[in-house]
């Protein structure tokens, strides 16, 4: 169809030839092919032209009009293939959402600038069920997020790290240990979740020597707390990553625990090409990032 129209628009072999990028013998070739398929006798030689019969024109005007659809179709597929405008639904944990996730938006914008995106940060199981009623299109979450209909797409390890003021003697050691924060207030999480469950074998059996009468549910909100005086927060790297907060020290914090960030997926909904792109860029911030 394609070399039919374009000898019928062109007006002859060699200049369908020129348009289509191939030989005129390749043309002469599969006109006499679609001369045998069709049944039909679709162009007489006259002094050296061919003329298309009849038959040929009511076939041409049938495929123009079927070809301009085609031709809409290849439009659309590079369209979503490298698209300027798509959408993007994202859910994430709390701790995610100052460093990684924000740097992530921002570089996919570079590559996509009239993306439309709406960030949501939720709690663990509100994430999980925006992504099983499908409401979401990813989910970035800290800790476990197991459920059989939710598929892994990337995942991703990060230590401890200690806040404090700046003015803590704790903050000018280069390493905090677990015995370093005997005697002190420390941030912690209810040992009810997975992050507060994390710290306490972290902490090991200098934890009952530590003041932990003060509670947080998210990293960032004891980074919070931590910044005010309230005491030391031990925390994901991911949260303070990029020193967001004024007036906090940061020190590793010697254990070996480590917690798992995913990019998560309804199972049975396949992603688009914006959301590979988000998963890509992702991967460049996170490589990127200061030593966790």
């Amino acid at each position: 169809m394609e070399v039919f129209r374009a000898v019928m628009f062109a007006g002859g072999v060699n200049s369908a030839a020129e348009m289509l990028h191939v030989s005129p013998p390749a043309i002469s070739k599969v006109l006499a092919q679609a001369a045998r398929a069709s049944g039909l006798v679709l162009f007489e030689r006259v002094k050296g032209r061919l003329i298309p019969t009849p038959e040929a024109h009511q076939l041409y005007a049938e495929i123009d009009q079927l070809w301009r659809g085609v031709e809409k179709v290849r439009d659309i597929s590079r369209e979503l293939a490298e698209p300027e405008q798509a959408s993007l639904r994202l859910v994430c944990s709390a701790s995610l959402a100052p460093y990684v996730v924000s740097r992530t938006v921002a570089r996919l914008y570079e590559d996509i600038p009239r993306l439309q995106c709406r960030v949501q940060v939720y709690s663990p199981d509100i994430l999980n069920q925006a992504l099983l009623d499908r409401s979401t299109h990813l989910g970035v979450a800290l800790l476990p997020h197991d459920h059989p209909n939710l598929a892994t797409v990337k995942a991703y390890q990060c230590g401890l790290a200690c806040v404090m003021r700046e003015e803590h003697p704790l903050a000018r050691r280069k390493l905090v240990r677990p015995a370093d924060l005997r005697g002190e207030r420390v941030i912690s999480s209810p040992e009810t979740t997975p992050f507060g469950q994390t710290l306490r074998r972290a902490f090991g059996a200098d934890a009952e020597a530590m003041h932990r009468d003060f509670l947080a549910t998210s990293s960032t909100t004891a980074c919070w707390f931590a910044q005010a005086g309230v005491g030391i927060a031990v925390v994901d790297q991911v949260s303070i990553a990029g020193g967001l907060l004024a007036g906090l020290a940061v020190r590793p914090f010697q254990s070996s625990e480590k917690l798992t960030v995913r990019i998560l997926r309804n199972r049975y909904r396949p992603m688009a090409v914006a959301e590979r792109a988000f998963v890509e860029a992702f991967d460049r911030v996170w490589k990127a990032m200061p030593a966790r």
